[in-house]
């Protein structure tokens, strides 16, 4: 039997992630801080751990850490109750987690000392392809790590990439962020211009994603800010930290980045706000704010179909429209007017 898994990190992106691993046979032990994240595993199929250490405790060979910061991976690497202390020579370490590139050369070097591999392995994606097996992951590390964790690595990924060394998966991730940050900020500003010259903006969503101005951030994000759903996918307070990382970086490669640090300053903005745990699409609100302008809409589609409103209504008017108004004021009940205008003529045009 192959040995078990540990998998820290039972988030958005990482629930899916070890669900994959089980959906492929493979023996996963998960631990998560939030407790129903972890039921939800174990209701799943894997053994649900109530510690860093319980997951090692079966014998696992590789430690999978997918968490949000390189603080929260130091804590279950080397902080009490940690991993390292329990982590055999030869067993191997998987991070997944988007960490500054100095972080992950330091990892494995500290990891090193104690004959443990190390994969610095970055994913992109979302979600969805988190739960399906077909992340794009970049990965960094020495021929010993990638024979020990390849395989695990390809179970997750649609898009395996051998970008290196440890640290160039996350240099690599880098510029993936810059790039998803900026265009989620583009497409929130976008968005709200068209808002604010009055177009439609369901209708504008739909020629921009068949246009040269798409992006698959565009394509992804706008939907939450048409539907005014800003249910964490991905929060506004993960492009503080991932943008944060590219400017660090670019600054210590005396590299500009103007774009960037506006993008960067604008999920400042939204965070600031009291939205850092929404959706990161949210970043549209501050221009909703700053303007007076909505972008969110109503589908077409939305409302109630002309045979489903007629079939409801009660027969035609009677004759005598003042006595029946004066007879249902007398017995408090409310006259109704119902006016059905065709959706497709303008009503300042008289033509209905």
């Amino acid at each position: 039997m192959a040995p078990e898994v540990a998998w820290v990190g039972l988030g958005a992106m990482g629930s899916g992630m070890a669900r994959t691993l089980l959906h492929h046979g493979v023996r996963v032990a998960g631990f998560d801080v939030n407790p129903a994240a972890v039921a939800a595993f174990a209701a799943a199929g894997g053994r649900p751990c109530a510690a860093v250490a319980e997951t090692l405790a079966g014998g696992a060979a590789a430690l999978c850490v997918m968490v949000a910061t390189a603080a929260q991976a130091e804590a279950v690497l080397y902080g009490p109750g940690g991993a390292l202390e329990l982590l055999a020579p030869g067993a191997l370490v998987v991070l997944t987690a988007t960490v500054p590139p100095a972080f992950a050369r330091a990892t494995e070097a500290k990891l090193a000392e104690r004959g443990v591999l190390f994969l610095d392995a970055p994913v992109s994606g979302g979600t969805a392809k988190a739960a399906q097996g077909k992340l794009t992951i970049m990965c960094g590390g020495s021929p010993a790590a990638w024979e020990a964790g390849g395989y695990l690595l390809e179970l997750l990924s649609e898009r395996l990439y051998n970008v290196g060394g440890a640290g160039d998966g996350s240099s690599v991730k880098m510029v993936n962020q810059l790039l998803a940050g900026a265009h989620i900020a583009t497409a929130a500003e976008a968005m709200a211009l068209g808002a604010r010259a009055g177009l439609n903006t369901r209708m504008l969503y739909d020629i921009i994603s068949n246009a040269a101005g798409a992006s698959w951030m565009f394509n992804n994000r706008v939907p939450h800010m048409l539907d005014d759903d800003f249910t964490p996918h991905s929060a506004v307070d993960i492009f503080v930290k991932d943008l944060g990382i590219v400017l660090d970086e670019a600054r210590g490669l005396e590299f500009p980045l103007p774009v960037a640090s506006t993008a960067h300053q604008q999920f400042l903005l939204t965070s600031a706000a009291g939205m850092g745990r929404f959706d990161d699409a949210a970043v549209v609100k501050v221009f909703e704010r700053l303007t007076g302008v909505t972008v969110a809409s109503v589908p077409d589609d939305a409302g109630v179909g002309f045979d489903a409103l007629t079939s409801r209504l009660p027969p035609a008017w009677p004759k005598d429209e003042l006595e029946t108004i004066r007879r249902g004021l007398a017995e408090e009940a409310t006259p109704q007017l119902v006016v059905l205008v065709s959706a497709r003529r303008r009503l300042d045009s008289g033509d209905f």
